[in-house]
């Protein structure tokens, strides 16, 4: 089980990313206009970079909904591999069997 402290940093980070997202993007289009003057672009760069840094989704992690666990983490069920496991032989996911030959 991870932190509490590391689960609230990363569901903070998720509110950033949701509030600043349009914000950023609107930014990033406006950079990527290439008849912009030197100074209009640096501008633009400098409102960018005075987002806060979490709002970035690069700094977004993926944590297992079960346990928070942030490695190992599979995208199709939201599980670290060792929930993932546990729940496979328990017999918990629908089609999944543990392997053997």
């Amino acid at each position: 089980m991870a932190k509490k402290s590391c689960i609230q940093k990363t569901k903070k980070k998720e509110r950033l990313i949701e509030k600043y997202a349009k914000k950023r993007a609107e930014l990033k289009k406006q950079l990527d206009n290439p008849e912009l003057d030197f100074e209009e672009r640096v501008l633009i760069q400098e409102k960018l970079e005075n987002l806060p840094l979490n709002s970035s989704r690069v700094r977004h992690r993926n944590r297992c909904w079960l346990t928070g666990r942030p490695r190992g983490y599979h995208r199709d069920l939201g599980l670290c591999r060792n929930s993932l496991r546990e729940m496979a032989h328990k017999g918990l996911i629908p089609g999944l069997t543990k392997a053997s030959w």
